[in-house]
């Protein structure tokens, strides 16, 4: 993946994603918990993949923001397919892109009529987004080979800072509708419970194979431990990260900030 240089002449999306590059791609840290917390993201959510997937199979990867899991899905031997609906996006990443097989998709995904389907749907921190998840995850479920896969990454639910509304207790998530698809934490409408993502894989007539937590408060800098972080060194903050994962499910639901699922399709 080729390291781009600020250009004041850039459109404003394209300055707006290359301070997240520094510090996802190439490690310049600005904040502490946000750069561990996407690279455990990143760590599991393509482990989930990788795990299942042999090379030269396609992946689409949906609302794929400045391209940074298609870039590398495509430099590790799968054919990828970027989308996103900002369009002008698509020639940033084009910018970065020095070798593998991408293809560029932007607009609505359920609108594109892509005429196939996939090995692999990949769904990172976008089902938070949208209004009816349902709904979302079965559209998603019908872009998939059978025998195919869905990865997807989002916010835990379960966890103790949470104080959306729970998905499956909302009487009428329509009203959400026109908050839809906004960027960043401010966007989110509900955070899935681990009970609901098993729920919402057997409407969407797709298996969980796979659910993971992960991340908890220190390694992402929360309830003002971004001042510990700043004084320990990673090595710690991975070995603390490491413990957290062995305690028993109901503490784990509660104290981690990350999931990713892998489903899949029978």
């Amino acid at each position: 993946m080729k390291r781009l240089q600020l250009d004041d002449s850039w459109p404003d999306s394209w300055k707006y994603s290359y301070p997240y590059d520094q510090e996802e791609i190439w490690g310049e840290v600005t904040n502490r918990g946000y750069v561990y917390s996407y690279a455990n993201r990143r760590k599991y959510t393509l482990a989930l993949l990788d795990e299942v997937l042999p090379k030269g199979s396609s992946v689409l990867d949906v609302a794929a923001a400045q391209g940074n899991f298609s870039l590398y899905l495509a430099e590790q031997g799968y054919k990828v397919t970027w989308n996103d609906l900002r369009e002008d996006l698509a020639e940033y990443v084009k910018l970065k892109h020095e070798h593998g097989s991408i293809e560029f998709a932007p607009g609505n995904v359920f609108e594109l009529g892509f005429g196939e389907q996939f090995d692999c749907v990949l769904i990172t921190e976008i089902i938070e987004h949208v209004a009816h998840p349902d709904e979302f995850l079965t559209k998603i479920a019908t872009m998939v080979k059978p025998g195919g896969y869905v990865i997807m990454s989002t916010p835990n639910g379960a966890y103790f800072r949470n104080d959306l509304p729970k998905f499956s207790e909302c009487p009428d998530p329509s009203v959400f509708e026109d908050v839809q698809f906004k960027p960043n934490s401010d966007g989110h409408i509900f955070l899935l419970w681990p009970d609901e993502i098993e729920w919402l894989a057997k409407s969407s007539g797709l298996g969980l194979e796979k659910h993971q937590l992960f991340t908890n408060s220190l390694t992402n800098g929360h309830v003002k431990l971004e001042y510990a972080l700043k004084a320990m060194p990673r090595s710690a903050v991975e070995w603390f990260e490491s413990i957290s994962q062995k305690l028993p499910f109901a503490m784990r639901q509660r104290l981690m900030v990350n999931s990713a699922t892998r489903f899949k399709k029978s």
